[in-house]
């Protein structure tokens, strides 16, 4: 029971932060694990909200509702995301639009994501 508590704490951690590093170790770490309890696949899934968490961070860092979108690659790059471009951040954005949990559009001519200045970032329950 401690160890399945553990992993509960790690990944409400890892959630909040918006950490995909911290929740890919855990997946390769601890996979069979992950894999006997029935949750490999969800936590899988989940891997969307926690890119909205994370570009969540650098919205609060930058304080505006104009990203450059590069600054969205480099936090993907800190995170340890392996061939990640330009274009391949664009489309995790525009999924993250597309399904509610940004509100905002990106401006493809000057390279940012624009979001809305009230409420960018919908709180979590309204969606799920």
């Amino acid at each position: 029971l401690y160890f399945v508590y553990v992993h509960a704490c790690v990944c409400v951690r890892v959630f909040r932060q918006g950490n995909l590093l911290l929740l890919n170790g855990a997946l390769v770490k601890h996979r069979e694990f992950f894999i006997r309890m029935g949750i490999y696949l969800i936590l899988e899934r989940l891997k969307t909200i926690i890119y909205r968490n994370l570009f969540k961070k650098v919205h609060l860092l930058l304080n505006t509702h104009q990203i450059p979108v590069s600054a969205l690659l480099v936090a993907l790059t800190m995170m340890q995301i392996e061939d990640v471009d330009q274009d391949e951040t664009q489309c995790i954005v525009a999924n993250l639009i597309d399904k509610g949990y940004i509100r905002g559009y990106i401006s493809f001519q000057h390279q940012k994501l624009v979001v809305s200045k009230g409420n960018a970032f919908p709180v979590l329950s309204s969606f799920l």
